[in-house]
Formats: structure tokens, C-alpha cells, sequence
């Protein structure tokens, strides 16, 4: 079967929110990053390993969104990797609150969003394309 007629409908919508999420992942992390003072200040108590790991997995979200668009087995096991990087950066950040660490709220809704899409993502797509034979 031509895996481009198997794909389903959702994945090209998804593969290409990721894409762009993964997309604005960079150029925000990286204006926080490497943006100068100015930038620093507006990122205000960003805890710097949440930064990190958000900029850093940017690549990866593009990554496994253009795998899932293609619809290829490794964009299903990459996505199932992000989620599981996010679950760990978010159990470590909640520590990192919980032990009276500064931190900003919109980090607890965008770490937020970033995992429940990511696991909504890997759950899906390995339920369609995960056991599909090679």
C-alpha cells in the first residue's frame, strides 16, 4: 500500500502544526538565549534548563513533524521521544518550584501545552503508524 494513501487526514495538519511550533520554539528560545540584555529581562525568572531543553527540542519538533508528514515510523518514535523528554523537563521544573525556585507562569502553561500535545501526537500516531509492518 502507498504510504501517502494510508497516511490519514489529521497527520498533514499536525505534521505541519509542529513544524511551526517547533519553528517559533527557536526563534523565541533563541531570542531569550542569545537576544542580549534587553531579551534576558523580558524572559524574566525563565528557569535556564527549561530554556535549554525548550530551544534545543525546537529542532526536534520540526524533525519529527516532517517525518510524521512523510509519514514515516521514526516521526511516530521521535514524537514518543518529545513527550518523554517534556514529561522529564516538566516532573524537574515541578521540583524546582516546589523547592522554592523562581519561575514564571507562562512557563507552566506553555510546558503544558508542549507536553500534552506531544503526547497527544506520539499516542496517535503510534496507534496508526507505530505497528504498522515496515
Amino acid at each position: 500500500m502507498n504510504n501517502k494513501t494510508s497516511r490519514p487526514r489529521w497527520v498533514a495538519f499536525v505534521a505541519v502544526i509542529a513544524v511551526a511550533f517547533g519553528a517559533l520554539t527557536l526563534f523565541a528560545g533563541g531570542k531569550a538565549l542569545f537576544g542580549g540584555d534587553e531579551a534576558r529581562a523580558a524572559a524574566g525568572n525563565a528557569v535556564p534548563f527549561v530554556l535549554w531543553f525548550n530551544f534545543l527540542s525546537g529542532f526536534l519538533y520540526i524533525l519529527a513533524g516532517i517525518g510524521l508528514f512523510l509519514w514515516q515510523r521514526w516521526g511516530a518514535w521521535l514524537a514518543a521521544l518529545i513527550a518523554i523528554g517534556l514529561v522529564v523537563t516538566f516532573a524537574l521544573f515541578a521540583w524546582h518550584v516546589a523547592m522554592g525556585g523562581a519561575y514564571e507562569m507562562r512557563t507552566v502553561a506553555a510546558m503544558g501545552v508542549r507536553t500534552a500535545f506531544w503526547l497527544a501526537v506520539a499516542y496517535f500516531a503510534h496507534r496508526r503508524l507505530g505497528r504498522r509492518p515496515a
